[in-house]
């Protein structure tokens, strides 16, 4: 009988090196060493160690100069690209990313269609990562779903969501939502913890049958991927926060990362000192965005028990995009064992 694999397929290291917020303070997304994630996530229980940072794979690459036998290691990428109606920010995880690939990506990624198709020609396994964190209604959330269209994958637990946020996405992804159940539009399932530091490493996670690393991810791709462990709460944003906020004052206290020439560290840590009144800041942006999250979720929701969505190939913005080929379910024929193998379409993991 083929084992269960486990692998948190979202995580970051400190080649995530630019933070979106106050990026004028110089401080990276994450401050995780590779070969720290790598030994916690197995202690942890991975099978896998899979690393995402932000449109670099820096990180999996470090680890892999330094330990060449390693055959459990994961190289993927969270690509981040936009959507260009509405300019919103999208998130897509790449995984079996090489170096070739990667630089393919950089100049494409001011068009999450241009990225796709060239991800749909490398023939690799992408998700789009947690749906509605960046949607606030910038643009009618009919035509924000239209990104359904173009997706094999989607994210359907992410350790920082709330859980509502979540399951709806799991739904969608199981085909029972948008009026499309029973029709075979559904989708692979990834999940991973989208830790930005070591305590959140693998509490979130993937699962699939296989024996191998290569075997793992044509699984995950045949749809056969299960999510696995914790949610996020407003506590889980923040308390991540504060733990980047904590190694980049280390940092530039001389214990970490020299980013900043000596007269702009100076000038941070004053900054910091400054700031260190304020330190709920964190922690009120965290619950802010909550909040935003669950009117979303919540919006989204109403929407599909009122009037089911199908996502459409129909585009009115078809002459701005490459051809694209017909949406396909993006997995291979199951042969018998894996038919077998194959849990019920509605089958939750808690």
């Amino acid at each position: 009988m083929t084992p269960m694999l486990r692998a948190d397929l979202h995580v970051h290291t400190c080649h995530s090196k630019v933070s979106g917020t106050m990026p004028f303070l110089g401080s990276r997304d994450c401050y995780s060493s590779p070969a720290d994630v790598y030994r916690v996530a197995k202690a942890r229980g991975m099978d896998l160690v899979a690393f995402t940072d932000h449109d670099s794979i820096g990180g999996a690459l470090e680890l892999l100069n330094e330990r060449p036998d390693l055959s459990d290691v994961i190289v993927g990428e969270e690509v981040s690209c936009r959507l260009p109606d509405g300019n919103i920010d999208v998130h897509l995880a790449v995984y079996g990313m090489t170096e070739a690939l990667h630089r393919d990506l950089q100049p494409l990624r001011s068009n999450v269609f241009d990225v796709i198709a060239r991800l749909r020609e490398a023939d690799v396994l992408f998700a789009l990562n947690h749906l509605l964190h960046f949607y606030r209604g910038q643009i009618p959330l009919d035509r924000y779903l239209r990104l359904l269209d173009e997706v094999p994958a989607l994210e359907v637990r992410n350790g920082t969501m709330l859980a509502a946020h979540n399951t709806l996405v799991e739904r969608i992804a199981q085909g029972s939502g948008f009026g499309v159940q029973g029709s075979g539009f559904s989708f692979a399932m990834v999940a991973g913890s989208d830790a930005h530091t070591l305590r959140r490493v693998g509490t979130t996670w993937t699962t699939a049958p296989a024996r191998t690393r290569d075997e793992f991810l044509l699984n995950v791709r045949r749809g056969l991927g299960r999510p696995g462990g914790l949610h996020g709460t407003t506590s889980t944003v923040a308390g991540d926060a504060y733990g980047v906020v904590g190694s980049y004052v280390a940092a530039l206290a001389g214990f970490g990362p020299r980013d900043l020439g000596p007269a702009k560290r100076a000038a941070c840590l004053a900054f910091a000192a400054v700031s260190l009144p304020f330190q709920f800041t964190p922690l009120v942006m965290a619950a802010r965005s909550k909040a935003g999250e669950q009117r979303v979720v919540e919006r989204l929701t109403a929407s599909m028990e009122r009037e089911p969505f199908r996502p459409s190939l129909a585009r009115e913005d078809t002459e701005r995009r490459p051809a694209q080929k017909e949406r396909e379910p993006f997995r291979p024929p199951l042969d018998a064992e894996d038919a077998e193998l194959r849990p019920g379409k509605q089958t939750t993991s808690v």
